[in-house]
């Protein structure tokens, strides 16, 4: 193989690497949009409707969820990007550092407005129930992820954020999902709202599995590298 030949490999592999990145902000922007929509709303003085009237009562935990979502999702999908994770400079640790906190607040403000806030028309209890669900798997999954980089297993470690990343980004897949249902059985449908919803999440969780599965085959397949031989 020519020189010419692996650096043209080299690229397509450094540009296909930021396929998924790419792919996953994407998919973050529709309700980061959103949220930043909610905030322009709560801090501009908005007429109060019954819409927003849980939030205007209490903003604090909805403007928590949507800072620390937005972090985790957008700096989450740079994780997945290889030449960043062996970078030199520790600049997976250091994001990560941000990340972890991030996750932990996504995770229990939207279970905080889950449980306290009104809900609006739609939404029943077997929703509340699957945002617990899900909310306590997000958590559980991110200090699976802390103890295993603790024990400095970082094959564990990977697998367990990337769950969490799963969990953390799914209202994108929500946001998508949500129109076929909402043509179909009108937005106030409490069973198919909740069924839709929880679907949303099952997809991400599918997709991380499939991705840590074809990491596990990935590193079965690769040879270790041969010892060098000393000589006298």
């Amino acid at each position: 193989m020519t020189r010419s030949s692996v650096l043209t490999a080299a690229r397509r592999t450094s540009k296909s690497s930021w396929l998924v990145p790419t792919g996953l902000i994407l998919l973050s922007l529709i309700p980061i949009l959103a949220g930043g929509a909610r905030v322009t709303e709560l801090t501009g003085g908005a007429a109060e409707t019954a819409n927003n009237s849980r939030f205007l009562d209490s903003p604090i935990p909805v403007l928590v969820h949507i800072v620390s979502v937005t972090v985790f999702s957008l700096l989450g999908a740079f994780q997945f990007v290889p030449a960043l994770r062996r970078r030199r400079g520790g600049w997976h640790r250091m994001s990560g550092r941000v990340l972890i906190p991030a996750g932990v607040l996504t995770a229990l403000s939207g279970m905080w407005m889950a449980t306290f806030y009104p809900h609006p028309p739609g939404d029943g209890d077997l929703l509340l129930v699957l945002r617990l669900l899900f909310g306590g798997a997000m958590l559980m999954s991110i200090a699976l992820g802390v103890r295993a980089i603790a024990r400095r297993d970082f094959l564990r470690h990977g697998e367990w954020m990337t769950r969490a990343y799963a969990i953390g980004v799914a209202a994108g897949t929500q946001a998508l999902v949500l129109i076929p249902e909402s043509i179909f059985f009108g937005p106030t449908n409490e069973l198919a709202r909740a069924a839709f919803m929880g679907a949303a999440w099952g997809i991400n969780l599918a997709v991380a599995e499939h991705v840590i599965r074809r990491r596990t085959r990935r590193r079965i397949s690769t040879p270790a590298p041969l010892p060098t031989r000393r000589t006298a």
